[in-house]
C-alpha cells in the first residue's frame, strides 16, 4: 500500500484502542462469545505482546501484534485493517513487519488462531499467502469448529 507507513504503536494510543474496539466488533459480529478471544491494547502489552500499526495520511488504518514465547517461537495477535484500508496491502505490510520484527528478534516460528467462518477467509488467505500453513491447536487453545490455527517458519 502506497504510502503506509509502518512501526510500533503505544498500547494505550487511542486510536489503537478504536481499530481494537472494530476488530471486537467484527469477531462478535460473526462469532459465539465463547470463540472470541479479545485483548485491549494494555491487556496485550501487559502479556508481552509487540504492537505495530500502520498509518495512512495520519490515520491508523492497520494493526497487529506477535508474543514471544520462551521455547523461541511466537504467536501473531489481533490482525486488523480498517474497512477503507481492505484489499490495498495494509494487512500484508504489517503482517510483514510483524515477521521480520520476530525473525530479528531470533525466534523460530509464528503461529497464529483465526476464525473459520467466511467472515474470516480474506484473513486466511493473507496468512497462506504469507506461508502460514493449517496446523493442530497450539498452547492454551483446544479444537473450536469456530477457529483454524496456522504456523510459520522463520
Amino acid at each position: 500500500m502506497s504510502g503506509l507507513t509502518i512501526g510500533p504503536v503505544a498500547p494505550d494510543d487511542p486510536a489503537l484502542a478504536d481499530l481494537i474496539a472494530r476488530h471486537a466488533a467484527h469477531g462478535d459480529a460473526h462469532y459465539p462469545v465463547d470463540s472470541n478471544h479479545h485483548l485491549t491494547g494494555p491487556e496485550m502489552a501487559a502479556k508481552g505482546v509487540r504492537l505495530f500499526g500502520g498509518w495512512l495520511d495520519g490515520e491508523l488504518v492497520a494493526m497487529g501484534g506477535f508474543a514471544q514465547w520462551r521455547d523461541g517461537d511466537g504467536e501473531v495477535k489481533s490482525m486488523h485493517v480498517s474497512d477503507a484500508a481492505r484489499g490495498q496491502g495494509a494487512g500484508a505490510a504489517i503482517l510483514a513487519a510483524l515477521i521480520d520484527a520476530a525473525r530479528a528478534e531470533g525466534l523460530h516460528a509464528l503461529w497464529l488462531e483465526t476464525g473459520s467462518r467466511e467472515a474470516s477467509a480474506a484473513a486466511r488467505r493473507l496468512y497462506e499467502r504469507a506461508g502460514f500453513a493449517y496446523c493442530a491447536p497450539f498452547g492454551a487453545f483446544t479444537a473450536d469448529p469456530e477457529s483454524v490455527f496456522m504456523r510459520r517458519d522463520l
